[in-house]
């Protein structure tokens, strides 16, 4: 047996509580070439006593490392494991290391890595703090940007109080040539081998998206299944061992950092592709704990059933997509997204693809505007119970410069350049959304279309209203995305509620907000909304959660 070397500063050092801790191995001979002939676990031993499994990856020649963020105070201990493919061992060590303090620089640091809530209806923080899901679709970004660009997209980003980023995290289909240096994830299909300077590159951006407070969401395997070289679509094109190895490969590498896990991308996961994906799932995540894992689907896409009550997948992504037919807008509102959120087992739901603000739409071949996002987005947050939404736009998901349409959507339109495309009017609201509900237990919305007297949706579906409250009755949110009245059952309602017009279209960094006067009927209460645009009323009691 060779014995690994470890650099002096791994054996006893410190590190702030869930902040991620890097040890660097060497072994003497080249272990990992191709990257299938080792593998590297650990087990650490926490203050408690609990013993957690965990796993390193290979980062090059002789280079081995293992990240870990411990979740409590004290002194730890660990032991490593090199194994060769067989499972025959090559070389152990042990060390140990104290977890101080945690910082107070993110939410992360405060609160903990997230998990899908007790009863399934939204994500929280290792300590119970509700996390409201706000991500933007920078798919393109990390490969793409230069680290000067990441950091100006970031600051953007969290000014606008966006609280996620969902990026590719290999070559695929807009991305074919990898990285902005022409670099490969991998090369290869039916034995693949994996290319650790691409994922070198990429520590830079998901290592400063966590310090920006930003929670990544990287897609490990895109898998349309459109085109046919493998390399390109790894998802769909590689043989299932070797999908299993490379998605095994990443989650390895960045386990210790905030993350929820995309295992694939813009798929239709139904029948024998489905029970591929089931498979693949269960042989990355089934030996270790691990970050809620999506599985992000293609356009008005629902294969819940195909899913439910897999112990690995926490989240169904579905994708509204960036067509206008009312066939669309009535998808989201009274199909599976609005109708199947509470069927048991209980499946998590997020809309992480709902229209692009500037992209050219399916139906009308028109640029979908931002009332069109903001409809999409706000239907998307209270047809279920109310946990997030996410946001695209286009140029910056394909980080393009303006002068053609995104690699491989020629139909898509010429976009704004990136750096343009991150003000456009509808991101900018994005921020006004965020400061609307994260003023508002909002985790405590479901919907309640019951309050409605009238729904104009139902002779045209733009005008459809959509309403959420809380089981008291004491808050309650509706969303009419053009005017006109809004006339509720009061019988649902508690009583000496204040009414409130907030405007989603506002500038700045505040809601405009309005006093909202009522007429009364018995049994009715209606709000006349200002104009004709899109509002959001709120009822809310002085004092939430007080009795009906």
């Amino acid at each position: 047996m060779h014995p690994m070397t470890f650099p002096a500063r791994d054996s006893g050092t410190q590190v702030p509580r869930r902040r991620a801790l890097e040890f660097h191995l060497t072994a003497p001979i080249d272990l990992a070439s191709p990257v299938h002939d080792a593998r590297l676990s650990a087990i650490f031993f926490a203050p408690d006593g609990r013993q957690i499994l965990w796993h390193g990856f290979w980062d090059g020649g002789y280079d081995w490392r293992i990240r870990y963020a411990p979740d409590q105070e004290g002194t730890w201990h660990y032991q490593f494991l090199l194994q060769d493919h067989r499972g025959a061992q090559l070389t152990t060590a042990t060390g140990s290391f104290t977890c101080t303090p945690a910082l107070d620089a993110t939410p992360f640091d405060r609160h903990g890595p997230l998990r899908v809530a007790d009863q399934q209806q939204h994500l929280a923080h290792a300590d119970g703090t509700p996390f409201f899901w706000l991500a933007d679709t920078a798919w393109n970004g990390p490969l793409r940007s230069t680290p000067a660009e990441w950091d100006h997209y970031l600051a953007t980003r969290t000014r606008q109080r966006f609280s996620a980023v969902q990026w590719v995290a290999t070559q695929w289909r807009a991305a074919p040539d990898g990285d902005r240096d022409g670099q490969l994830a991998f090369t290869g299909s039916a034995q693949i081998a994996i290319n650790p300077a691409f994922f070198q590159r990429l520590d830079r951006y998901l290592e400063a998206t966590a310090a920006a407070g930003l929670l990544n969401v990287p897609v490990l395997l895109w898998a349309i299944g459109a085109g046919v070289n493998p390399t390109i679509d790894p998802g769909f094109g590689l043989p299932e061992d070797q999908a299993i190895l490379l998605a095994r490969y990443m989650v390895a590498r960045w386990s210790a950092y905030p993350v929820v896990w995309i295992l694939a991308g813009d798929g239709k996961y139904f029948g024998d592709y489905a029970a591929r994906w089931r498979r693949i799932g269960r042989a990355v995540f089934a030996d270790h704990s691990h970050a809620p894992v999506a599985m992000h689907c293609g356009g008005e896409q629902w294969p819940a059933d195909e899913f439910r009550g897999e112990f690995w997948m926490n989240i169904l992504g579905y994708q509204s997509g960036h067509g206008d037919a009312d066939s669309t807008w009535q998808w989201i509102v009274t199909g599976p997204p609005a109708n199947e959120w509470d069927k048991t087992p209980r499946l998590f739901q997020l809309n992480l693809e709902p229209a692009y603000e500037n992209h050219i739409a399916y139906h009308s071949r028109q640029p979908l505007s931002p009332a069109a996002v903001r409809r999409a987005m706000y239907w998307s947050l209270f047809n279920a119970p109310t946990a997030g939404v996410s946001y695209g736009g286009h140029g910056v998901w394909g980080w393009d410069d303006g002068s053609a349409p995104p690699v491989d959507h020629p139909r898509s339109g010429i976009p704004l350049p990136w750096a343009d495309a991150l003000t456009m009017p509808a991101a900018e609201q994005v921020a006004h959304l965020a400061a609307f509900l994260t003023d508002l237990p909002w985790w405590t919305l479901r919907p309640a279309q019951e309050l409605l007297m009238d729904q104009p949706g139902r002779h045209d579906i733009h005008r459809y209203i959509i309403a959420a409250a809380n089981a008291t009755g004491d808050l309650a949110v509706i969303y009419t995305p053009g005017g006109g009245e809004i006339r509720l059952d009061s019988s649902r309602l508690a009583l000496g509620l204040q009414a409130t017009w907030c405007d989603p279209r506002t500038a700045g960094t505040l809601w405009a907000r309005q006093a909202a006067s009522a007429t009364t009927a018995p049994g009715i209460v209606s709000y006349a909304a200002p104009d004709d645009q899109d509002w959001l009323l709120v009822l809310r009691s002085p004092q939430p959660g007080g009795s009906a």
